[in-house]
């Protein structure tokens, strides 16, 4: 029975780890580092932004496709190609490629990471969770993720202080493209680490078996589900705020006298709030419901930008300031925590969770197509305060529409 035991929470270890790593070298470079990101490959927020479309087409194009693989084939095998893969792309950007190669290198990413993983891992952590504790497995995910995540990005932040010396208001452009291409190596080495994890540790998957009386005649008949369009929209609204996140530290930058380095730190210690927010969010959910904790979350992160949009930043509201950042980080992830749990919630059956995973994913990841494009031309059209004033505005209606969706979900009985 112990050995049962610690081989399921070697396969949860080995998910969670390689859950975060594979979308390190995409996302967290831009999300604790942006200011020295955009000064070492000479970006403006405009061109990162627009550098992540491909990622997002990409990905668009790969979520169905790689959900209906994920019911067909090994979790396992789809997984560590896909981690191995990554990490080869994030050598070629240790090259510091030009805004061309970036377009291409994203592309590239938007396949590896989402159509051979994504679903593939959702399934997993479902059949980890049983009938019984989905948001157990789902907050353990998503809080050994975000632990996962601050512990690298804090090595990251040591390495760039390193790079960078002792005098921070001299920096060279030489220093800061030589803690960028650390970082990034960083990121490149435990994204194949974890690779390495998941060939060892996850078996080969088995599809699961469901009573003919509830399982669908075709996974196409999913599309007629409208628990399942409320469930895109759902996630697409959460997911929108966690992209916010992304432009936190050049808000610190601008507005809260932090330097690059402060302000990366302060993004990267703030990510210790997920395993809190995703595992608490869990507990909760497997006691009340994902509905319920959902809603709650919406509610909370509305108010709180709300309250961003409109107080102009000064040393007298400093601290307000802050802790409605860190008030909206945990809100967020507490929704990515338990947003999949739904997919138990609202009884879609077992065989088809990768087919489900991959329509609400079509829907619910497309702000990768579009949220930082459109965040980039709000800052840089609208430069200073009105620029950050517009980027909440828009947080706040998609938090709405999430809370929305969020209360027409039917939680009672089957529909599929």
């Amino acid at each position: 029975m112990g050995k049962l035991n610690n081989n399921r929470w070697s396969i949860m270890f080995s998910l969670i780890f390689a859950g975060e790593m594979i979308f390190s070298l995409p996302f967290h470079i831009a999300r604790f580092f942006r200011p020295t990101l955009l000064d070492a490959f000479s970006l403006t927020n405009t061109q990162l932004g627009d550098i992540v479309l491909p990622y997002g087409i990409m990905a668009m194009l790969g979520y169905f496709p790689g959900g209906m693989l994920a019911d067909r084939f090994s979790a396992r095998k789809l997984m560590s190609f896909s981690l191995l893969a990554t990490a080869a792309g994030g050598i070629y950007m240790s090259y510091i490629p030009g805004i061309s190669g970036l377009y291409f290198l994203f592309a590239w990413w938007g396949i590896t990471t989402i159509f051979l993983f994504w679903a593939p891992m959702i399934k997993a952590v479902r059949e980890w969770g049983g009938n019984n504790s989905q948001g157990k497995a789902f907050g353990l995910l998503d809080g050994g993720r975000g632990l996962a995540a601050a512990a690298v990005s804090s090595l990251a932040v040591f390495i760039l202080a390193r790079s960078f010396g002792g005098n921070l208001n001299e920096i060279s452009d030489e220093q800061r493209i030589s803690a960028i291409r650390g970082i990034i190596l960083l990121y490149t080495f435990f994204t194949a680490v974890a690779g390495i994890l998941i060939w060892i540790f996850v078996p080969d998957g088995k599809i699961v078996e469901t009573n003919n009386s509830h399982k669908p005649k075709s996974p196409l008949n999913l599309l007629m589900a409208k628990n399942l369009w409320l469930q895109a929209i759902v996630v697409v609204s959460a997911y929108s705020a966690y992209k916010g996140l992304d432009y936190y530290s050049l808000y610190a930058v601008d507005f809260l006298n932090m330097n690059e380095l402060r302000a990366s730190a302060f993004v990267s210690n703030a990510s210790y709030l997920r395993p809190v927010g995703a595992i608490a969010a869990g507990l909760l959910v497997d006691k009340f419901s994902g509905k319920r904790i959902i809603g709650i979350s919406f509610i909370l992160l509305a108010i709180v930008y709300s309250l961003l949009s409109i107080l102009t930043p000064s040393r007298e509201i400093k601290l307000l300031l802050i802790s409605n950042l860190l008030i909206s980080f945990f809100a967020v992830y507490a929704l990515r925590g338990v947003y999949f749990a739904l997919v138990e919630e609202t009884k879609i059956p077992a065989s088809f969770t990768g087919t489900a995973v991959g329509i609400i994913s079509v829907i619910g990841y497309a702000p990768d197509v579009f949220f930082n494009s459109l965040a980039g031309r709000l800052l840089d059209n609208s430069p200073g305060l009105l620029g950050y004033q517009h980027f909440y505005y828009v947080l706040i209606a998609f938090s709405l529409i999430g809370l929305t969706a969020t209360s027409y979900l039917d939680t009672k009985k089957s529909k599929y």
